[in-house]
Parts: structure tokens; C-alpha cells; sequence
């Protein structure tokens, strides 16, 4: 347990701040009472330079320890105050918060034993006529029969504990037995009124008490849930919390669900309520291994918010800009997205930002440590104390575990100890990460021309270069794609020259074709669909002329003053042959080198055979 803990739960429960009385003695501080301004706890903290740990102890005002307090190894005699009233408490992981809890209570409320109810509300003025309950007996004494209306079975849950043995049970495991027992007890002894306890148990309740419990508890099993103290309604979350009247785990989270809808959505609770219930439902859920997406129901969504983020920016390349964006918007201190750089464009200042942020993480090395760890620290490990506030009792040691909330939170249990790995705000460099981002959005404002300039500032400088690599990737692409885009479809090429083969003929005169060579000549007419006569024939895909080519090259004959005079590229008929017969083939058939087409001779025979020869 640390002091930390302390101050949270006195200021959660008692409103109670955590002051520093001198500025020459920073390690040290004290707790008062809000009412009277009197300490209640002296803390101390001392930096151990050999073991390189910070050492914590405190002085708690709450009185005489009881049997089972004293001797707990962690509470020793006060290390700096003076009297009996005060007693020592060593802060090691081995300390027990529950038990520093209720030495806090009882110091606040300056009691000195060990069972006690606190009444916060003042009773009502009207007389009021109050009926006794039944004395408890001393020891060896029978019970008197004075209180004929009280059930005997109430009457024996509270005899059960009259005895005290060597090895006394603690408060917890009291409440547990006793809830057992009267798991299936109902009344119908209504009691209303008004009673105030923290870490109440049937132990905390008079018989009418108990019979007005038990008859409430009675309705809430039927589904009616009616007005009661609120003291009273937290011994029923108790009791399932520890599985009393529920065969499962699903079954008390069920009925926990059902206890948050009838009771406090309906009114009778408050938010305080709510917030304990929520954080229970978690650690109940965590303790019993329930599934993750079940226990993320009732965490606290700003934590599962930071740990998605802390997720998302330690693995950039996995996210999208508008989630990288999102992420870096949590962390900022200021409201990033009313930034100016996304008023004009949104979409591009996204896309800008994300991608400065990928590119430092990418290239940013600070030692052995990368950006991300230079911002957020790494993941690291701290005491979890789950239920620590609630009457809560495990029958034996909870075996070893490791539980993972989500990708950023773990919770490991490890010879009965539990710990919460996660990323803490302890270690982040708020600094570094807001230089980050204040150099960043300099940058891209002065390059999108987006609302005032941002003053640089020399300690933000090493920013610079990652944001200019960035821009000028931008400025590249925006070049690349303010130039005008010009696409050939290769399909269209063998219509294209038979056009243009018709055209030239028809513009070519008597004298001119007789000076055409033969061989052209009978090539141009080839062209004309009509009047191919090739002992071979076309060959599928292929017009005339480049089936005739393509025979040639099987044959071995030469074709160079063919393509040449048809005014053919022979890279473009290498294509053309062997995208036709890429179905038939499964590959290219022919080469060309640059100067010459040769025929791939690989499947120069099944090409033959295709060809049917």
C-alpha cells in the first residue's frame, strides 16, 4: 500500500486534502479533520538511496488497536507523534488498505474500538416511542426469551460470534458467515428510518434493524425495490459481491445490473452509489475472470478512452489518421480540434498531422528510447487493491492470473498479490509531447496558409525537420498529381493501324500503289478482312498480318521489313501476341531485346501444336 492511497480515500470520503505545512520539509505532510482542523494522520516520506525506493510511513490518531490489529506486523508504535492515541503504520506491499481504511474512520470520527456505527443524520424532533432490543447475553448465560417477535433464526446469526476464540475472525469473513446462513431467510417486519455506516454488516444493525433488512431484501429477490437507508441497500450489494444468495458470478453481476436499474435509476440511490457499484462490478468481474468485453461495461470510459489512444499512438501504422488525430487530441491540452488547420480542408490536415506523427515515430530515437516511450514512459506495474472499499472475503488465496482488460491495462495476480500493469500519467512528458504538437501545428499552419502564425519557439526546433520531411512529401505528391494523366488502352491498338492501314490506301493514288513494293502490297490487302487468303489462316486474337508474323518467327523467316514497312513498334507487337494467346499459353511466348523478337523456345512446340502443326 502506498500514502497515495490514503489521501485519495480521504479526500473521496472525508472531502479531507492532503496539506504541506513547510516548505523545508516537503516530505512530510498531514491529514486534519475537516471539522475541528486537527491531525488525524502525520505522513512521511524518505528517499532510500541505497536501494534507490522511496520509504513511506505515517501516524495514524485512531486509539487502542484491537486483539487482531496488534498484530498485524505492519502497525508499530507512532514514528514521530507522541501519545497513546497514536499508533505507526509501515507502508509495504504487504500492508493491508482495508485495515488502514478503518483506522482512518475510526481517527476521523475519533472513536477508539473497533466495531462502530456513525449516525449522520439528525432523528427526527416528533417523540418518538423506541422498543428496546433484546440484551445479548454474558458469557455462560442462556438467552433470555424477552423479544418474542424476533425469528429465532436472526436471533442465532447474531449468537454465532458471541464466542470469541484464540484466532479471530475479521470483520469480512464475520459478515460472510453470517450472510451465508440467512441466504434464504425472508421476513415481513418492515422498518423505515434513518441510519448512516460506512463498511456496514449485520453486526452494525439492532433486530428491528435486521428484520426491516431482511424484509427489503425479501422484495428486492421479487423484483420490487423500495425505499430504504442507504446503508442498508450497500449490505445487499455485499452480499452479492460475495456470492451470497447467487449460484455464479453471472448471476451477482446480473443482479447487480438489476440493482442499478430498480434502485438507483428509479431514484433512491445517488451518483455516489452508482460510481462504487461500477468500480465493484469491475473488480468483481476481473476477480472471477469473467470475459473482458463484460468487465469494460462498468470501467471507467475516460480510462478506456486513454488506454485505446495510448494503443493508437504507440502503433501508428495501424490506425487510421482520423483515429491517430483523435488520439493526439486526448493527450493535448489544449482543444486541437478547433485548430485552424482543419477549417479549410479538414480531410487534408488530418491526413498531415497523422502523418507527421508516423514519421517521428518512425525516426525519432532519443538513446535506446523511441518517441513514443520519450511521451508516455513504458508500461509498468503498480499494487491493485480490487474491492478494497466493500465488505468483501475469498475463502482462500486467489490463484495465480493474468487478466488483460484491454491492450493497455493488465491485471496479474501473483501468490495472492494483485497488480495493475498499465501506462501511468506519473511518467508522461507532457513537455515533450506538447512541443510536439504546438511546432507541429506551426508548421502546417504557415504551409496551409491556416489562421495567425504560431511564434517559434528554440526549444521546439528538433521538431522542425521531422514536419519539413513531411510537407515535402506533400509538395511532391502535389506535383505529381497536378500533371496531366495520359492512359493508352493496349486493347484498342490492332482497330487503331487497321484504320489507319485503310486510310492511307484510300489516300493513295493508281500511280503511287504501283510503286508500292509487291510485298506490301499484298500485306495492305491482307488487312482487308475479305480478302485474306492465307494458306494458314488467322490465328484467334490475332489479325492477319501479325498472325502472319508470328508464323514467320516459327518458322524461323525473317520479319524485320515487314514490321518496317507496316510502320509497326516491335515492342507493341510482342504484346499484342502474347496477350492473345495468354489464356492458351499461361505465359509470354515472345521476347524482345530491344533490337530483335525471338520466340520464347521454351513453348515454341506447344505453340506449334496450338497452331495445329
Amino acid at each position: 500500500m502506498e500514502l497515495s492511497e490514503l489521501t485519495a480515500y480521504a479526500k473521496r470520503k472525508f472531502h479531507i486534502q492532503e496539506e504541506h505545512k513547510w516548505a523545508d520539509f516537503p516530505y512530510v505532510s498531514v491529514l486534519s479533520d475537516p471539522h475541528t482542523g486537527k491531525w488525524v494522520a502525520f505522513l512521511m516520506r524518505q528517499w532510500d538511496t541505497d536501494t534507490g525506493t522511496e520509504i513511506q510511513r505515517c501516524d495514524i490518531k485512531c486509539g487502542w488497536l484491537s486483539r487482531d490489529e496488534s498484530d498485524k506486523p505492519y502497525l508499530t508504535q507512532p514514528f514521530r507523534m507522541k501519545g497513546e492515541k497514536w499508533v505507526g503504520v509501515v507502508m509495504e506491499a504487504y500492508t493491508e488498505p482495508n485495515v488502514i481504511f478503518r483506522l482512518f474512520d475510526r481517527a476521523v470520527y475519533g472513536e477508539e474500538s473497533q466495531g462502530f456505527t456513525i449516525t449522520l443524520e439528525t432523528a427526527p424532533r416528533q417523540e418518538t416511542i423506541v422498543c428496546p432490543d433484546t440484551r445479548m447475553p454474558d458469557v455462560g448465560e442462556q438467552m433470555s426469551l424477552t423479544a418474542p417477535d424476533i425469528p429465532e433464526k436472526i436471533l442465532k446469526m447474531r449468537r454465532m460470534f458471541q464466542y470469541e476464540n484464540a484466532l479471530p475472525l475479521t470483520k469480512n469473513e464475520k459478515f460472510y458467515l453470517q450472510g451465508k446462513f440467512m441466504e434464504d431467510y425472508e421476513d415481513d417486519a418492515p422498518w423505515t428510518g434513518s441510519f448512516r455506516c460506512y463498511f456496514p454488516t449485520y453486526q452494525d444493525l439492532n433486530l428491528r434493524m435486521l428484520r426491516g433488512y431482511f424484509t427489503w431484501r425479501t422484495h428486492v429477490r421479487r423484483g420490487e425495490f423500495q425505499p430504504i437507508a442507504l446503508s442498508l441497500a450497500y449490505i445487499y450489494i455485499y452480499e452479492l459481491l460475495n456470492g451470497i444468495g447467487t449460484s455464479s458470478p453471472e448471476e451477482s453481476l446480473q443482479k447487480m445490473r438489476e440493482f442499478e436499474q430498480g434502485f438507483l435509476d428509479t431514484g433512491l440511490g445517488d451518483e455516489n452509489m452508482r460510481q462504487n457499484l461500477h468500480r465493484w462490478m469491475l473488480e468483481y468481474a476481473v476477480l472471477k475472470n469473467l470475459p473482458p468485453e463484460l468487465a469494460r461495461e462498468y470501467a471507467d470510459p475516460g480510462m478506456l478512452e486513454m488506454d485505446r489512444a495510448i494503443k493508437t499512438l504507440m502503433c501508428p501504422q495501424k490506425a487510421t489518421d482520423e483515429e491517430i488525430v483523435s488520439a493526439l487530441h486526448i493527450f493535448s491540452k489544449d482543444n486541437l480540434n478547433a485548430s485552424p488547420i482543419f477549417l479549410q480542408d479538414e480531410a487534408r490536415g488530418v491526413r498531415l498531422l497523422a502523418a507527421v506523427w508516423r514519421y517521428v515515430a518512425e525516426h525519432f530515437r532519443s538513446g535506446k528510447k523511441d518517441f513514443f516511450t520519450t511521451c508516455f514512459g513504458k508500461e509498468r506495474s503498480f499494487r491493485w487493491y480490487p474491492l478494497a472499499n466493500a465488505v468483501y472475503w475469498e475463502k482462500q488465496r486467489h490463484p495465480d492470473v493474468e487478466y488483460a482488460l484491454d491492450e493497455c491495462r493488465i491485471y496479474c495476480c501473483a501468490e495472492g498479490l494483485w497488480f495493475e500493469k498499465r501506462f501511468d500519467k506519473l511518467f508522461f512528458d507532457r513537455d515533450c509531447f506538447q512541443a510536439f504538437l504546438h511546432e507541429t501545428e506551426r508548421g502546417l499552419r504557415e504551409y496551409l496558409k491556416a489562421g495567425y502564425k504560431l511564434r517559434k519557439r528554440q526549444k521546439e526546433a528538433w521538431v522542425t525537420p521531422y514536419v519539413e520531411a513531411v510537407l515535402e512529401e506533400d509538395r511532391r505528391r502535389e506535383k505529381e498529381a497536378a500533371r496531366p494523366k495520359i492512359q493508352i488502352d493496349l486493347s484498342r491498338l490492332p482497330g487503331i493501324r487497321q484504320d489507319a492501314w485503310r486510310t492511307r490506301d484510300s489516300l493513295l493514288t493508281e500511280e503511287e500503289l504501283d510503286e508500292v513494293p509487291v510485298e506490301v502490297r499484298e500485306t495492305v490487302e491482307v488487312l482487308e478482312p475479305e480478302s485474306v487468303e492465307t494458306p494458314e489462316g488467322p490465328i484467334a486474337g490475332l489479325d492477319a498480318l501479325h498472325s502472319r508474323i508470328l508464323r514467320d518467327l516459327l518458322a524461323g523467316k525473317p520479319v524485320e521489313n515487314m514490321i518496317k514497312s507496316h510502320h509497326l513498334m516491335p515492342s507493341i507487337i510482342t504484346d499484342t501476341v502474347n496477350e492473345a494467346l495468354m489464356d492458351e499459353i499461361g505465359d509470354s511466348i515472345l521476347e524482345w531485346d530491344g533490337h530483335t523478337i525471338s520466340v520464347v523456345e521454351e513453348y515454341r512446340e506447344e505453340v506449334l501444336q496450338l497452331l495445329g502443326g
